[in-house]
């Protein structure tokens, strides 16, 4: 099966609503698929509700009733792009439809403005470090391919985890994410601290400010935290590194620690760690009620998780960044930023922005 083909089938899929994911691991060329019947889906209401479960797991942000944790068992499932033309579409059944679209609300420029200076007001005045505060970038949809867009997200970022999944509750979702939030590999794991963000570079010749460093540090050091709390005493570290993703580079620091401490109870680990302060804040239950009481709007999906659960007996988990939802009449974007005291609105909207050119440029448009 070619990549072409590979587009039109996802097409199919989602024409006929069956339930599946379809991705490019980091750095590979050859794409997975798995799909599944409707007694194929699993929901959670806890993230520790996964142990001992195996598949395909896509997790929100904040798990509430129109957001629960998703598990897809693989009623089909192959790594290799080649045994996709094995697939019988006929062989699966359509899952329930999404409850009916309600209306999105985007803020504007002067809103997000509006809402980071109160935000970095409330850090100067009171217990929060750090918080993260998103908003949503719509665009319209023309007759597009979403399989076609697919291929084009993964070209604009080949060093990203890019899939695309459509699952009852959830509706369907495309991404390019550059976080690994749980990697094993053989007899250890790896997650990664990821914070900080400026435009890439063509000749690779990066500094950071104050701002990123300390954004950067706290990831890590909850990260530390969490390993404290199961055991884990012992670990290595790479980094942190420059890493370019998309149209983005980041900050980077990498752990490596023996799995023994977390097989018997990934579910709880994976629930201690998420969220992290990327995607969070600090301390992490302040910034959580920060963002319930001052987002405006509902991230789902977004800043969630996904990927292969024990498939192969491997966990190859992934931040859900640079990622948008796909609606009948339009794609909904979802960008975000670590707000600190030393946040400039200015600058934070520039880069909610920046990160969205991933997006923006598999769709062939541009956002102001």
């Amino acid at each position: 099966m070619t990549n072409n083909e590979y587009a039109t089938l996802i097409d199919q899929l989602l024409d006929k609503n069956i339930a599946f994911a379809g991705w490019f691991f980091p750095g590979e060329t050859d794409a997975g698929l798995l799909a599944g019947n409707p007694e194929d889906v699993v929901f959670f209401d806890r993230f520790n509700q996964l142990n001992g479960e195996k598949g395909f797991v896509f997790a929100p942000f904040r798990i509430t009733e129109t957001s629960p944790v998703i598990l897809l068992k693989p009623g089909f499932y192959t790594e290799s792009i080649r045994s996709v033309k094995t697939f019988e579409i006929t062989h699966f059944k359509s899952v329930n439809k999404k409850e009916k679209e309600g209306q999105y609300r985007f803020l504007t420029k002067e809103e997000y403005l509006c809402s980071i200076e109160d935000t970095i007001s409330e850090i100067k005045n009171g217990t929060l470090s750090k918080v993260i505060i998103s908003r949503r970038i719509p665009v319209s949809r023309n007759g597009d391919s979403p399989g076609e867009i697919f291929l084009k997200l993964k070209s604009q970022a080949p060093n990203a985890f890019c899939y695309i999944v459509n699952l009852p509750i959830a509706g369907t979702w495309m991404g390019a994410t550059p976080e690994i939030l749980l990697r094993s590999e053989e007899d250890s794991y790896e997650t990664v601290s990821l914070a900080g963000t400026q435009p890439r570079r063509t000749d690779t010749d990066y500094s950071w400010h104050t701002k990123d460093i300390e954004e950067q540090a706290f990831v890590s050091r909850y990260m530390l935290d969490v390993f404290h709390r199961f055991g884990i005493d012992r670990y290595k570290t790479k980094g942190p590194d420059t890493m370019e993703s998309g149209k983005v580079a980041h900050l980077s620091t990498s752990f490596y620690f023996q799995a023994e401490k977390i097989s018997h109870c990934l579910g709880d680990f994976i629930a201690e760690l998420h969220p992290t302060p990327a995607v969070c804040g600090l301390p992490k239950d302040v910034a959580d009620e920060f963002i319930r009481l001052h987002e405006k709007h509902h991230r789902k999906y977004y800043t969630g998780y996904l990927g292969h659960w024990r498939l192969n007996n491997e966990v190859r988990l992934f931040v859900n960044l640079r990622c948008m939802e796909i609606l009948s009449e339009q794609f909904v974007l979802y960008v975000g930023g670590g707000i600190t005291a030393k946040s400039v609105p200015e600058q934070e909207w520039e880069e909610t922005i920046q990160k969205a050119r991933t997006l923006l440029s598999a769709l062939q448009t541009d956002t102001e």
